[in-house]
């Protein structure tokens, strides 16, 4: 089974991508940045990775997923000397759960306010 999901972002349609893609028990969401109605939302690493982490929560919630079922997240950041604010966003939604985590050094991102972009893996357990 494969199943796309999307936001109505401008973005997936002219760039061709879905938010997130379902494969069986296993979904992959695609790098998320803080950009809310009227533009990026937050405008330090901890307020912009909070800001995603609930965005992420809402795509996972939608395909019938929730936090506890991700298994890894990778956090891009435009300047890597900010990682303790962005870890500590992600530690407040993960520390219990404990997913792999890849922290990547990004140059700017299109928009020069994004500072941070969050991709998610989830998959939950074959019963």
């Amino acid at each position: 089974m494969r199943k796309t999901y999307g936001t109505g972002s401008v973005w997936e349609q002219s760039l061709g991508y879905s938010r997130a893609v379902q494969v069986d028990n296993t979904l992959y969401i695609s790098a998320t940045a803080a950009s809310g109605p009227d533009g990026i939302v937050g405008d330090d690493f901890y307020s912009q990775s909070k800001y995603i982490l609930e965005k992420l929560g809402a795509v996972l919630a939608d395909a019938g997923f929730s936090y506890e079922d991700v298994v890894q997240s990778k956090l891009y950041l435009t300047d890597i000397s900010k990682w303790e604010d962005a870890g500590r966003a992600h530690g407040e939604v993960f520390g219990g759960i404990r997913p792999t985590l890849t922290l990547v050094h990004v140059l700017p991102f299109l928009d020069p306010q994004m500072l941070v972009e969050i991709e998610l893996v989830a998959q939950k357990s074959a019963n």
